[in-house]
């Protein structure tokens, strides 16, 4: 590196946040000086969702991550909830996926979503579960998602135009 000052660290945000700050710490033992990327890059829907699955996987017989397969955060939830202590946890698109073999000697299951999944597939999945015994779903508050983000200027433009035209 021909300047060490101008080295700086950026992650794809589904990595887990333990597991980045410990590549981190290793990076920045070569590289004091190295520079962060700003506070508010930071994915908060897919951390605020690690946190989250890390708390109720301590205690869950099964996880559920409802999601695509595409989606690089969606399947990192179910790594997560391993590496939590999770007895077994799967990544579904929706409630036809589960398999009624993951429920066979399993008292708690926990559900959790990737960050864009609509919220009819989640009720879907918690409908599969309470038509199979397990009705009481109850939410996890780890962290208040308090954050607004502004439309795109182009966006937020045809929106004016439209309601101009319809005044």
């Amino acid at each position: 590196v021909r300047d060490p000052s101008k080295v700086a660290w950026l992650s794809q945000t589904t990595l887990s946040v333990d597991e980045t700050m410990t590549i981190v710490r290793a990076i920045r033992k070569r590289f004091p000086a190295l520079l962060d990327p700003p506070s508010d890059d930071i994915c908060y829907a897919t951390q605020n969702r690690q946190m989250a699955i890390k708390e109720i996987s301590r205690s869950a017989d099964l996880v559920i991550v409802v999601g695509s397969g595409n989606s690089s955060n969606s399947v990192r939830l179910v790594e997560v909830a391993l590496e939590a202590g999770a007895q077994a946890a799967y990544r579904v698109d929706d409630a036809s996926e589960i398999e009624e073999a993951w429920l066979e000697d399993v008292d708690r299951v926990s559900v959790t979503s990737g960050a864009s999944v609509p919220e009819n597939l989640v009720d879907g999945v918690l409908s599969f579960l309470a038509d199979r015994g397990y009705p009481d779903a109850q939410a996890v508050h780890t962290a208040e998602e308090s954050l607004i983000f502004a439309l795109p200027p182009e966006l937020r433009r045809d929106i004016r135009s439209a309601e101009t035209a319809r005044a």
